[in-house]
């Protein structure tokens, strides 16, 4: 039996969703893209021309729901559904959109670039935790214009895992839709075994912009998976207490699966977020807080309630470096996210608020990952008595043979997780013998490790051509007459 964590009662999820709908409907919701405020209006949602606002009523958000898919897979490049939106699975993926990586020897934030996005793809590929890639941080040594396919198409050639990604643009959504569809051999694969989901924000307070909502309606109409990323700051862009938060999420996830469903009703969406506290000293985002998981706990809830997949930002932390504070914030929240049955859990590997990415740090959050992992498979009944059938009928006070036991070599790897050298479970003498390596020292050899075993996978050689061929084309409209050269790819 999965074990659960919930914090709120049924009366208060029936109150959120109450206020939520009302919310809606006064003040209502800005939306800036004209062609969702054309959909909103021909279903019938009040609209105010003046300023862009929308009144959405509460049946248009009740015949949204309808039509939404309960559950979906995601696909890996050999067309294995690998991960599963819906009910109570649980996967896990690093976080996104970095803009700076840690150096693991100068301990400097460097400004990221196609070298350090390959890195973080080589790593993550070959951790079993990772149920999926993330085009985890921008390379700023190519143009801003082709910035989002660029790192789409990195993660298209270094991994085979599913990908969660996103655009900033309604230019660079469509762009990366074709890339999709160009790697799958048709719109209609594409469709059929969707390769990757796509990130998207509102602006918290209840706004829908020009590009958020132009991105739901493209991939709506693509059948591409869309993720709702809602980002309420309590505080700040969101009410300071944490009921009044989720409530406003709710609003936002709404509006976004109206306008979603509206221009293609059954597309496959999810209800996300990375909502967080304000912290009132330091004017910051922390990503580590208790009241973070809290939130994020809290309105999978309501999800869930719903029927809805769900998704959300944790296991990251606002330390600087891979230290106890990382360890701590990021294993923390793993957990709450975990045992909240959250389909997607993004933000590994993220350090300093979302904006740092590690490699080190990758591969520490495996080990956090793999035991809450652990915890969330529960407590199983291996065998017909609980512990009488461990003993024979002598008594012995000096201790059993347990270890002599058959079902001891039969079932210890499947009631122990045996983790990775990163884990010292040495002895004191051991553990100096090897150095007196900390955690992040252990990490550092790991990533080592795995950079050396990498292998790029093998990928059908007129695919990756078309691929190039297609990302360099945009390149060169931008200016850019060579894309970055990439050690172990040369297009034919």
């Amino acid at each position: 039996m999965q074990p659960k964590l919930t914090l709120l009662s049924d009366e208060i999820i029936a109150r959120i969703l109450e206020e939520a709908y009302e919310l809606l409907r006064c003040p209502g919701v800005k939306v800036q893209n004209p062609e969702a405020r054309d959909l909103l209006a021909a279903a019938g949602a009040i609209m105010y021309p003046d300023n862009n606002v929308v009144g959405i009523p509460e049946a248009l958000v009740k015949k949204a729901l309808e039509s939404v898919p309960r559950e979906f897979y995601l696909y890996d490049y050999d067309g294995n559904p690998t991960v599963h939106y819906g009910g109570d699975s649980v996967h896990f993926d690093p976080g996104s959109s970095g803009i700076t990586m840690l150096n693991p020897e100068t301990l400097e934030h460097d400004t990221t670039e196609t070298e350090h996005l390959i890195r973080l793809l080589k790593v993550a590929e070959q951790l079993p935790q990772y149920d999926a890639q993330s085009t985890a941080v921008i390379c700023h040594d190519v143009p801003k214009e082709i910035q989002d396919s660029y790192r789409l198409y990195l993660t298209l050639l270094y991994s085979k895992k599913p990908i969660v990604t996103g655009a900033f643009t309604n230019k660079t959504v469509q762009e990366m839709i074709d890339m999709l569809v160009l790697f799958a051999g048709s719109e209609e694969a594409a469709r059929a075994k969707p390769r990757a989901i796509f990130d998207v924000c509102p602006a918290p307070p209840l706004i829908w912009s020009n590009f958020g909502a132009g991105n739901l309606i493209a991939l709506a109409r693509a059948g591409v998976p869309a993720e709702i990323v809602s980002v309420p700051l309590s505080g700040a862009a969101a009410p300071v207490t944490m009921l009044g938060t989720v409530t406003q999420h709710t609003a936002e996830c709404f509006a976004g699966i109206v306008i979603h469903q509206l221009a293609h009703p059954g597309s496959p969406i999810v209800w996300g977020g990375a909502a967080a506290i304000f912290d009132m000293r330091k004017g910051a985002t922390p990503m580590g807080a208790v009241e973070t998981a809290m939130l994020d706990c809290s309105y999978a809830q309501v999800a869930k309630t719903l029927g809805m997949p769900t998704h959300t930002y944790l296991g990251a932390t606002d330390s600087k470096l891979v230290d106890a504070q990382a360890g701590l914030e990021s294993g923390i929240s793993a957990m709450v996210g975990a045992l909240s049955g959250i389909n997607m859990i993004s933000g590994s590997g993220m350090l300093d608020f979302l904006a740092c990415h590690s490699a080190e740090k990758l591969v520490l959050d495996a080990e956090g990952i793999a035991m809450a992992k652990r915890m969330i498979g529960g407590v199983k009944l291996h065998t017909d008595t609980l512990a009488t059938g461990f003993y024979d009928d002598k008594i012995n006070f000096k201790g059993g043979d347990f270890l002599k036991q058959k079902a001891t070599m039969q079932l210890f790897q499947k009631e122990q997780h045996l983790p990775s050298s990163v884990i010292d479970r040495d002895s004191t003498r051991a553990w100096k013998a090897a150095g007196s390596l900390d955690a992040f020292g252990r990490c550092k050899l790991r990533v080592i490790e795995l950079l050396a075993s990498y292998r790029r996978p093998e990928i059908d050689p007129e695919k990756e051509n078309r691929l190039h061929a297609f990302i360099l084309d945009l390149a060169k409209k931008c200016g850019l007459e060579e894309l970055p050269k990439l050690e172990d790819f040369q297009p034919v």
